[in-house]
């Protein structure tokens, strides 16, 4: 590796290298934008994070700004949480930031981290690391390097081996990962197997920056997932499930999808999007079911309007189908069908959610919406009549919206007069929903008479019979619309009659 240089704008740059990958070799032009970005946001927290600098500088100590906010300085998406490495050990880092920060923690110490909070910015600083690991878990034998080219060589990927000293902003680059930033590339700095079989969770991560930077993998890396995918089943679920959440909400999921499954890595841990493939879509449209699902899923993320990622909206599109390959069955005519394939899946989804311990409320969203993503389907033939609309807005409930966009995302047939009339259809539906909005509180569906005038009307104590009574009420609300106070009392006394109360 050649020496560093002074770059134009104050920041040092490691220049690329012969040995350097063809496709990572960065053109002046995007050095050069690099640049400026670093510098920008560099500027930005400068206040705060050189004066750090200073600090440790004075107490005879380095500080460097490293791995991922390096990275994202350079991309110009900066954040307020600021990582930095240190020679300085946590008792010497705490003696630093005593009487400086506004707030200190030490809940990553025994990894060698001390956090603190200073002008708003998020720091966490780290002692230099050197780690081993056992190959059994992916817990490192934590051990305090002595330098900072020990720190980089033992991070993930080349795009987060990157430093920037402070006070002196020099820049170090020592297995070229600005210009790897710079052709969009992910590789490691050492061989990706040795990289990999430290960490398998490592591998998740590749696919996460897939999705969230829109980068490529290298071949070598991609050799690796494939080969050491089984090394996956070290992780636990915990750790699996916020690479993979964090992957879903990336910028293009659809690409580390694709990675996951071709590297055999969604087979340790979502068996079920691979599985789509031995499933052919009834319509004959796609390949087979999982290119319909991916396309579910992109559709799902347009409908998002640009706004915040939706995970539950992502992943249930991602997931509203894996009850096909189980309800394949082949007609007398040859057609390809799936009865009943929502409710089926709507099962396999909360197994796999639970396996992957996700929140029970987010396992009850997403459950929720596979098994009501079929619904809409019968409207287009004109059955539905007022009490269908209402029990449809009420199954819904606050997943309404979300079921709006799912259904639309699921219409990928590239019949054009059909897509038309399924867009027509459903608009058709929203608009009989709002105008029966208008009319009732259809969020807040719920029967004409309450518990308490259940119970005064018939001289019930509380129980079950209170429950049931008030159950019948909500299906007639839901049948026939709102009723006078009389209708209700008449028809819960005909309801009591045949109770046999």
């Amino acid at each position: 590796m050649s020496e560093t240089s002074q770059g134009p704008v104050g920041v040092d740059q490691r220049q690329a290298t012969a040995d350097q990958p063809a496709a990572a070799q960065p053109s002046a032009a995007q050095l050069s934008a690099a640049q400026r970005n670093a510098v920008a946001e560099l500027l930005r927290v400068s206040p705060v994070a050189d004066e750090l600098g200073r600090r440790f500088t004075a107490a005879g100590h380095e500080l460097h700004l490293v791995g991922g906010s390096v990275r994202d300085a350079l991309l110009g998406r900066l954040g307020d949480d600021l990582d930095f490495c240190t020679d300085a050990q946590p008792d010497q880092t705490l003696a630093v930031l005593k009487g400086w920060a506004e707030a200190i923690w030490e809940t990553g110490r025994e990894f060698g981290t001390i956090g603190a909070m200073r002008g708003g910015l998020r720091l966490e600083i780290t002692t230099f690391r050197a780690e081993a690991y056992d190959g059994v878990s992916r817990n490192p034998v934590v051990r305090y390097g002595t330098s900072l080219a020990d720190d980089l060589v033992r991070r993930d990927f080349t795009i987060n081996a990157m430093a920037v000293s402070l006070p002196g902003h020099v820049f170090t680059d020592p297995h070229g990962g600005l210009g790897d930033l710079a052709a969009r590339v992910i590789r490691t700095p050492g061989t990706p197997q040795q990289s990999f079989g430290d960490d398998p969770l490592r591998m998740l991560r590749a696919a996460r920056f897939v999705a969230k930077l829109r980068f490529t993998p290298d071949p070598a890396v991609v050799a690796a997932m494939t080969e050491l995918a089984p090394s996956l089943d070290r992780i636990t679920p915990e750790r699996i499930r916020d690479e993979f959440t964090k992957l879903m909400v990336g910028a293009d999921p659809i690409a580390a999808l694709r990675l996951l499954v071709d590297t055999g890595l969604a087979d340790r841990f979502l068996p079920e999007l691979p599985g789509l493939k031995l499933a052919i879509d009834e319509h004959a449209q796609h390949k087979d079911v999982y290119e319909h699902t991916l396309t579910v899923v992109s559709n799902a993320i347009r409908l998002e309007g640009g706004g915040e990622p939706d995970f539950t909206l992502r992943l249930a599109a991602l997931l509203h189908d894996i009850g096909k390959p189980a309800t394949k069955a082949v007609g007398s005519d040859g057609r390809v069908s799936f009865h009943h394939h929502e409710v089926v899946g709507a099962r396999l989804t909360r197994q796999r959610m639970k396996a992957l311990r996700y929140p029970k409320d987010v396992t009850a969203d997403v459950t929720r919406l596979v098994e009501l993503h079929l619904r809409f389907y019968g409207y287009g033939r004109g059955e539905w009549t007022d009490s269908a609309v209402r029990r449809y807005v009420t199954d819904g409930g606050p997943l309404l919206d979300r079921l709006h966009k799912l259904t639309r995302s699921d219409c990928t047939t590239r019949n054009r007069r059909k897509a038309a009339a399924l867009a027509a259809d459903y608009d058709a539906l929203e608009e009989r929903i709002a105008r029966i909005a208008a009319e009732e509180d259809l969020a807040r569906v719920r029967p004409d008479l309450d518990g308490n005038a259940i119970m005064e009307l018939l001289g019930l104590p509380p129980g079950p019979l209170v429950g049931q009574a008030w159950r019948h009420l909500k299906e007639l609300r839901l049948e026939r619309g709102p009723l006078t106070r009389d209708e209700a009392e008449d028809e819960l006394r005909a309801w009591a009659r045949a109770q046999g109360l």
